[in-house]
This record gives C-alpha cells, sequence and structure tokens, in this order.
C-alpha cells in the first residue's frame, strides 16, 4: 500500500501558500483487498536531504495511531514567509509495512508587512499615452486607455541562488522577466471581491535572473477591474475602478544570506504599445507596427517615461488559493472555407472558450485582420452573433509588414466554436488557425462512458460546458455580456463538477466571494462577485451559500470552509425564518426567478422557495452536529421539522398531489424529504404520469433538472429516468445533441426546428446548468456514490443501475481518498459488475438481480443479501468481478 497524490490545502506542490495553518492530505492505492491504513507519521524539514535527519525536522507528528488521510492541519512551528517546506507521510498498513512519499510547498508573503511595494500606473491626466490612438483605434467599442507596459531595470554583481515575483494588477496582466514572459497563468489574478480580497500570485523566477543588467515588467489591461462587465450598461460606474494598476515585488535571495527586493513604486517606467485596447467582453485591438522590440530587456525603454505611484498600502491582499487560469489544451480546426471575398470561416468542431492564434503571412504593414466569433451559424450560414449582446468578440490586428506574424490576445476570452476571419492575405488553411482553450486548470479526476455514443456525447457536452465555465468563477456563460458568478447554477451543477473534477479549492475560494457579499441582514445574493444585481438573493439562489460548504464537507472532507462558512449559513436561514414567520417563504424572496426556464409548466414559486427554505435548515443543522454545535443543531432541526409540518398542510393534498401538479413540484417534495412517508408512493405515482402523459418529456428547468432523474431512480422509476436519457424529441437533452450541440444549452429551446432561435435576449449555447444529470451518469448508471453520513468517499454505495438500451456503463472517480471505479456489462440475462475500491474505504454494493443465489464472485458462489435493489454485497478495499444470472431490469424492478 503506498501513499500518492499528496497535497497542501488541496493543491499540488504549491508555490506562495497563504494559509498559516496548512492541511496536508494523501490518497492511497495497493494491489491486494483489504488493505487499509492504521497509522502515519507527518515530518517536516527546510530540505529534502534534512527529512533524513532527525536532528534537522522542524516537525515531526510522530507516530499517529489513525487511518485519517484528508486535511490534516499544520501542528509544528509557525511558518515564515516566503519559505519553502519539505514534507513526508509515512503511512502503516494493516500488516505493520511502512512506505512513504514526499512533498513540498512554499509560503508567500504571509503579513502586510512582507509588502513594501506600491501601486503604480498611467496618470490619465498628466501623462497621456505615448501614442495617439488613430482612427481604426477609436473604432473598439467603448475605447478605453491602452493597456500599460511597465518596466524596471536593476543591475546584480551575482545571481541570485532563489527568485522570487510576488505580483498581482488591479485589472489583469502578464509578467516579464528580461525578455521573456514569467510563467504559464491567464489572465491573473483572476476575479474576486476586490474590495474585501485581491488575489496575488507567486513565480519562481530563480533560472530567468542573471548577473548583470536585468529588466522585470509587466503588460496590464483593464480586466474584471475596469472593463466590461456584466449587462450592465454603465460602464464604469459600477465597476471597481477607472484604470488598471500594477503591485509587485521581486525578491532575490544570494548564496551567503543577503536579499534584496525590487518593488514596484519610484524608478519603475510606463508606456503604451502594441496592445491599443483591451477587454474581456469586447476583445482586443493589436497594432503590430507599434511593437516595442526588447521593450522588456536592457536594451530596450528608450521611450518609456516614469510610472505614476498611485498608492502606498498594498491593500487587502491574499495569495492566490486555488489552481489558476491557463490554456489547457489546443483545438485544431476541422474545417476552413471561404464564405465571401476576403472573408473566411472557420470550424473547431467544438464550442469552447478561449481564444484564436493566427498565423498571418504576406501582409503589408498596416493590412487589418479581424476575427469574430460566435457559437453557431444562423439558417443563413453566417456567424449567430445576436445572442452576444452588447459583447463584440471581436479581436482585431494591424500587421508590421513581417513575412510571417502571429496573433493571440491574452487579455480576452470568447465563447465559441466558429471564427470568422476578414482580411486574411491569401488562402486560409487549418494550419494557420488554432483554438487554444481557456479555464481554471482544476485537475480533471472524473470519466464516464457506456454503449451508448449519444449518452457518451451527453457526458462530453457536460465536461466542455463546465470547462468553459469554470474560469475565474463559476459563471453562467462565457459568450456574452453576462459571464456573472450565478449561484442556483453553480449549486445545481456542484455535484456534476466534483465528478469531474477536484474542485474543491476552486468552489472554496469562491466561497469566500458568496460570504462577503452577504448583506446585514443575512441574505446572500443571487451573484459572486457582486458587480451587479446587488439585491437579495432569490430562492434557490441564495441558498447557494448553505449547500456549496456542505458539498465540499461531504465531498472532500474540508470541514475549514464549514467552519468558515456556518456563521452565514445560519443568518441566511434565519433572514428567511425572520420575515417568513409563519414558515412559508413568500416574503424576502429577491427577484424569485422560479424554476428557471422550465417548459410548458409554472411550478408555484412559494411551494419552491419553502422546499429551500426547508432543504438550507436541515443542512444548516446537519452541520452544527458536525461542528459540534448540539444546542444550535437541536434547534435547526426542530425548526426543519416545522417548515415541512407547514409544507404539507400548504401543497400537500391527501392523494399525494402536490399544489401546482408539475415535475418540479414533486421532485422537491420527494429530494427534499418533505412528503408524509405514507403519501410517497402516490406522489411518485402523479409524478410518473406527467412524465407519459407527454411521451416522456420533462418539463423542467435549472432548479427541477437536476433532482428528476435521481428521484425517479431512487423511487423505482428508473425506467423512466432512462426514457428521459434516450429522449432525442424536444425538450431532451438529446434533442440538442442530435442537432450539433457539443455543450449543454441555456434553454431547452434555444434553437428549435419548430420556432428557431430563441430571442437573443437570452441564449447561450454554453450553460452548465441543464448538465446536472451528470451527476446521475455517475452515480446511479455507473452506480459510484456514497452512504449516507459518509465523508469524502469513505463508505461508498455502489448501485450500478442498467436500463434503457445501454448494454454496458463504467465510471471512475479520483476521490480525495483514492481511485473508485464501478461499471457493468449486460450479456442476455447475466450482469457482470466490476468495481475498485481504494484502501481504507468500504462499500455496499446493489447487484440489480432477482435471484441473490445466482451472484458470483471469481467463479465462486457468494453469500449475497436479499435487497430491495436486488442483492448486496459489503466489500472491503480492492478489485472485485461479480456476475449474476438473473439479471433483474428497472422494468421488472417497477412492477
Amino acid at each position: 500500500m503506498t501513499p500518492y497524490g499528496l497535497t497542501t490545502e488541496q493543491l499540488s506542490e504549491p508555490l506562495g501558500l497563504g494559509e498559516l495553518r496548512p492541511r496536508l492530505s494523501w490518497k492511497l492505492r495497493a494491489d491486494r483487498r483489504g488493505a487499509a491504513q492504521t497509522a502515519y507519521r507527518i515530518t517536516a524539514a527546510a530540505s529534502r536531504a534534512d527529512l533524513d535527519d532527525p536532528g534537522r525536522l522542524l516537525w515531526d507528528s510522530g507516530r499517529r495511531e489513525s487511518d485519517e488521510t484528508l486535511l490534516i492541519a499544520w501542528d509544528g512551528p509557525a511558518l515564515q514567509s516566503a519559505t519553502h517546506y519539505h514534507w513526508r507521510v509515512q503511512v502503516w498498513d494493516e500488516t505493520g509495512a511502512a512506505s512513504t512519499a514526499h512533498s513540498w510547498f512554499e509560503t508567500g508573503l504571509l503579513h502586510a508587512g512582507d509588502w513594501t511595494a506600491q501601486w503604480i500606473g498611467r496618470d490619465p491626466v498628466a501623462l497621456p499615452m505615448v501614442d495617439p490612438p488613430t482612427d481604426e483605434e477609436r473604432s473598439f467599442p467603448e475605447p478605453a486607455a491602452a493597456p500599460l507596459y511597465l518596466r524596471r531595470a536593476f543591475e546584480l554583481t551575482r545571481r541570485p541562488v532563489r527568485a522570487r515575483l510576488y505580483a498581482t494588477a488591479r485589472g489583469v496582466y502578464e509578467p516579464r522577466l528580461n525578455g521573456e514572459r514569467v510563467g504559464d497563468l491567464e489572465l491573473a489574478p483572476g476575479w474576486t471581491e476586490y474590495h474585501r480580497r485581491l488575489q496575488y500570485q507567486t513565480y519562481d523566477v530563480t533560472d530567468q535572473v542573471r548577473a548583470g543588467a536585468n529588466v522585470v515588467a509587466a503588460v496590464v489591461a483593464d480586466g474584471w477591474w475596469s472593463g466590461h462587465v456584466g449587462f450592465d450598461p454603465s460602464r464604469p460606474a459600477r465597476h471597481y475602478g477607472l484604470a488598471p494598476a500594477y503591485l509587485a515585488q521581486l525578491v532575490l535571495d544570494f548564496a551567503d544570506g543577503s536579499r534584496q527586493v525590487i518593488a514596484t513604486g519610484d524608478g519603475w517606467a510606463e508606456r503604451d504599445g502594441a496592445i491599443r485596447a483591451a477587454d474581456l467582453l469586447m476583445g482586443q485591438f493589436v497594432d503590430g507596427r507599434r511593437e516595442l522590440p526588447g521593450w522588456d530587456t536592457a536594451e530596450g525603454g528608450a521611450s518609456f517615461r516614469p510610472a505614476t505611484v498611485l498608492d502606498t498600502e498594498p491593500g487587502p491582499l491574499v495569495a492566490e488559493p486555488d489552481h489558476p487560469i491557463r490554456i489547457t489544451e489546443d483545438v485544431r480546426a476541422t474545417r476552413v472555407w471561404q464564405r465571401d471575398p476576403g472573408r473566411w470561416l472557420v470550424d473547431f468542431g467544438q464550442n469552447l472558450v478561449g481564444r484564436v492564434a493566427l498565423t498571418v503571412r504576406g501582409a503589408a504593414a498596416g493590412h487589418r485582420v479581424v476575427l469574430r466569433h460566435a457559437e453557431v451559424l444562423d439558417d443563413d450560414g453566417h456567424l449567430y452573433l445576436a445572442n452576444l449582446r452588447r459583447a463584440q468578440a471581436t479581436d482585431t490586428y494591424v500587421a508590421a509588414g513581417s513575412p510571417t506574424e502571429t496573433f493571440e490576445p491574452q487579455f480576452t476570452f470568447h465563447g465559441f466554436r466558429y471564427a470568422e476571419v476578414t482580411g486574411h492575405p491569401g488562402e486560409l488553411t487549418e494550419d494557420d488557425v488554432v483554438a487554444r482553450v481557456v479555464h481554471n486548470d482544476t485537475p480533471f479526476t472524473g470519466r464516464f462512458e457506456c454503449s451508448d455514443a449519444t449518452v457518451d456525447q451527453l457526458y462530453a457536452n457536460i465536461v466542455w460546458g463546465q470547462r468553459g465555465n469554470f474560469l475565474g468563477v463559476p459563471t453562467d456563460c462565457p459568450q456574452r455580456d453576462e459571464r456573472l458568478g450565478w449561484l442556483a447554477d453553480a449549486q445545481v451543477f456542484g455535484p456534476t463538477a466534483t465528478r469531474n473534477a477536484d474542485v474543491s479549492a476552486f468552489f472554496a475560494r469562491w466561497m469566500r466571494d458568496v460570504v462577503d457579499g452577504q448583506d446585514a441582514d443575512g441574505a446572500f445574493r443571487d451573484v459572486a462577485p457582486i458587480l451587479v444585481l446587488d439585491r437579495e438573493g432569490a430562492p434557490a439562489w441564495g441558498d447557494a451559500g448553505v449547500i456549496i460548504p456542505w458539498l465540499l464537507w461531504r465531498t472532500y472532507g474540508d470541514r475549514r470552509t464549514l467552519e468558515r462558512s456556518f456563521d452565514a449559513m445560519a443568518a441566511w436561514v434565519e433572514h428567511i425564518h425572520r420575515h417568513n414567520p409563519d414558515l412559508l417563504w413568500r416574503h424576502r424572496t429577491g427577484n424569485s426567478y422560479g424554476d428557471w426556464l422550465q417548459v410548458d409548466a409554472e411550478t408555484p414559486r412559494d411551494l419552491l422557495s419553502t422546499a429551500y427554505f426547508a432543504h438550507s435548515t436541515q443542512i444548516v443543522a446537519d452541520a452544527a452536529d458536525v461542528l459540534g454545535l448540539g444546542d444550535r443543531a437541536a434547534h435547526y432541526r426542530a425548526l426543519k421539522t416545522r417548515i415541512r409540518d407547514a409544507f404539507v398542510e400548504a401543497y400537500v393534498k391527501d392523494d399525494g398531489s402536490v399544489e401546482g401538479g408539475t415535475q418540479t413540484a414533486y421532485l422537491l417534495a420527494l429530494g427534499f424529504d418533505l412528503m408524509p412517508a405514507d403519501l410517497v408512493g402516490a406522489a411518485v405515482g402523479h409524478l410518473a404520469a406527467d412524465l407519459e402523459r407527454r411521451g416522456n418529456r420533462l418539463t423542467t428547468g435549472f432548479v427541477g433538472v437536476s433532482l428528476l432523474c435521481p428521484v425517479l431512480t431512487d423511487h423505482g422509476r428508473a425506467d423512466l429516468a432512462y426514457a428521459l436519457l434516450h429522449q432525442d424529441e424536444f425538450p431532451s437533452w438529446n434533442y440538442s445533441i442530435r442537432h450539433g450541440a457539443t455543450t449543454i444549452w441555456e434553454r431547452w429551446d434555444g434553437w428549435t426546428e419548430h420556432g428557431g432561435f430563441q430571442s437573443a435576449a437570452m441564449n447561450s449555447f454554453n450553460h452548465y446548468s441543464l448538465g446536472s444529470v451528470g451527476d446521475w451518469l455517475y452515480g446511479r448508471v455507473a452506480g459510484i456514490d456514497q452512504a449516507p453520513g459518509s465523508i469524502g468517499y469513505r463508505e461508498l454505495l455502489l448501485r450500478p443501475t442498467p436500463g434503457g438500451t445501454l448494454t454496458w456503463a463504467r465510471a471512475e472517480q479520483e476521490t480525495a481518498r483514492g481511485l473508485v471505479s464501478c461499471g457493468w456489462d449486460l450479456d442476455g440475462d447475466q450482469l457482470t459488475v466490476v468495481v475498485a475500491v481504494p484502501p481504507g474505504c468500504t462499500a455496499v454494493l446493489e447487484i440489480p438481480t432477482s435471484d441473490p443465489g445466482s451472484v458470483r464472485h471469481d467463479d465462486a458462489p457468494v453469500t449475497a443479501t436479499p435487497s430491495a435493489g436486488g442483492a448486496t454485497v459489503r466489500l472491503i478495499s480492492g478489485r472485485y468481478t461479480f456476475t449474476a444470472t438473473s439479471y433483474r431490469s428497472p422494468t421488472q424492478e417497477r412492477s
């Protein structure tokens, strides 16, 4: 048994950590059954070699008799700023054998006093741009001042043994050193509640600093700070500031123990350059004729003038605590064709988020090439741009006149499958264009596949929707003038997101923005960070402030985020209770979106609100139990019971029908445990009757869809869940796939054969909310789930559920404790199930068979316990293959 996947604060070997007591984790793997950790020991030292010298250890936990592997808090001496720490974990298994693994982390600037840098920028009054804007540049939508080009020259008599650059911006920035880019981060520092927290990044630049002349530099653009964000046309009144600025310090450590710091402030120089305008929504304008050769080297900088020192206080700086934004993939063009003279269309075959890198050959100086981006084509074969609203999504390049030039904008991003290239000299080929995929680089940890190519495409659409919208914050859409961190979208999709990728640090960081946005009365908001929609959150939207911390606890064992969020979670429930003493949530409901974008149905909004009131209250009660707050747990449990009683009294009839009669109304009542036990069967019957009456078509919107297939399957109607999965008529997941979708659409009717495009006012073709069915694909189709009360997948509930037209399905998931897999294959009435359980975990496997006696393992009979799901087998860690010769289908299960 060996440990692997070591993390510090849920990151692998983080550089520039900001936590004073970081938490250490590891996973386990073994090639035998029954492997389990019985004890561990953590040691830490200043170097890897020192780990072998007991006299040089900084911390030794000693042997601890424990099977825990998750988020064990640093218990050594207080950490020092800008310090490298190596750590080793030694684990003992049930046989007494030991094995080890090593990792490291480095702290950032832990204290405000560590900063000597000052904010610098351009004085827009005293220092106009060196090169005034041309008429072409003035055509850029709402042109702002050109991005900052900043530099500072310095001399060294010797090379440092260690060099770190700590940097951030009011805006977005790209750091440079001695003519080279520093790092590979995109759109740093990301987007947070800037007035509360502004993230800085740490870069190892030891190999880029040299003895002699050096230049540290940066390019800084508007970004989220002073560019277009959201759909508020009043820019810049709602933004954080009017112009970008930069803050950085280069810390150089020498062999003799001395240190030198080069910080922003006096001595820095500034000017404008080739990037004439850059905006996240509008695009980027670059004039190749204005390139500044060598501007970031010791030989350049002649035309620069002193930068303006803006502030002496650095502000609310925090180390970036999660995976940064990066380019994660290049997508080649699948087709290039000429639409009109001088106009080319490019199909990348995949709706994605990022930018296009374009090669231009043989263009005369001053020749202009324009790229526009769209998710789909209209009926005439042109880019469909109406749904972008105010977002121009247009990148422009003015050629410098070189034989070959490459244009790649770095301070914008677009949602697109298609690009239109206008003005390209000569023929455009597939080799001239590449799409570069940009998003937070969360490690993808899950995989699902099955025998149905359309279902596999649905899964791929879900994953690509997550990739495109986990950029800075969990956005609603990546293409139009919105791109906001909508809370409901995040909470309904959250369980699916945790299956696909390790989003522990990403969501934990965003939860700080959610909590920071809470008002004095306890109301969360609809979006975080708050830039628009500064109002009380709606039901299911504001509830994300309760649901997501609990999700992180259940999935990753993240107690710290639960602790830090708990008071805000409780305040939200008290806010609802205070304004609705009758326990029906009808007052102070914000914008009350209801079951957003439901089809041919209208779920009563007060029913939905009250269901979420009950749901959030139950979670707060459970969280209080976890945190040892017994009295508060009892209080919220009692409140949940009273809300449930009020819900039943107001909305549930004696025949098991629910007010409104919509699918979502039943799903909320059943999924949130609000139905009286003796009426559950009747309610399921009403739900099934509605689906069957509609020809197995759904009506659910954002809120209801995440409950649809799980609730049906849990209540014996997996046959209907599969019917919805395979449905390819409108409205359905497969309807969009049949019409070319490669991501999840915002609306079921984004485009239909009978109506064409929906209203361009709100019609995204990359919007992950309706993809929340992904959790069911992993959890019930393939069968990977947790037992009730399990934390971090310690106790697994494996429930493979064959059905529909599938003949096989399988999934694997790199959980917080190790790799879990579950899959099945159906051949006639013989079912084969293959599972893997990581060391230290246990599992209950439910095999759908009508004859528990037919279950065999490795061709030997197995004692299986009859259960409602068929036959139950209890497992310890290891890999297993089971067969059962009397498979029970969902239809048989129902009858």
